[in-house]
């Protein structure tokens, strides 16, 4: 029997897949906890339709990504700081006072825990800084730590 998984069965497959497995299993099992439906022609169809929009969402997202990423990539950004003296901040600059300053500079909504510090930026100065846009999609920017 052909069966459409609607859940992630161990063994067997990830939601979504077409799966053909022995008829005692698919009425005993997979049907009745909820695990898979019956592969009827017009589930086939509403299954193919579904993979399709999925598809082109994740295109869409990833085109959005890589706007972001030019908008970004190799961009320089400055930030204002209390210091305590010498070059020693208050506190330390952010990954959410950088999206803050991206947002507002230019009009990014970056996503904080998108944003690597290596370190956390106790000092003044410029510090490189690598943003996780999307999987596959980096941006790497530089930013200016100065006194305000």
């Amino acid at each position: 029997m052909k069966v459409i998984l609607t859940q992630d069965v161990k063994k067997l497959g990830k939601k979504g897949e077409i799966k053909e497995v022995s008829d005692g299993y698919a009425r005993n099992y997979l049907i009745p906890k909820g695990f898979a439906q019956e592969a009827t022609t017009t589930r086939l169809k509403e299954t193919e339709d579904q993979k399709q929009r999925l598809e082109r969402q994740k295109t869409k997202e990833e085109n959005q990504a890589r706007l972001v990423k030019d908008k970004l990539h190799g961009k320089m950004v400055s930030i204002k700081a209390k210091t305590g003296g010498g070059d020693k901040l208050f506190g330390a600059v952010t990954s959410r006072e950088i999206a803050e300053v991206l947002q507002q500079q230019f009009g990014v909504m970056v996503d904080k825990k998108k944003i690597e510090l290596g370190e956390p930026i106790k000092h003044l100065g410029e510090y490189p800084v690598h943003i996780k846009i999307y999987p596959g999609i980096h941006a790497d920017i530089q930013v200016s730590v100065e006194p305000g």
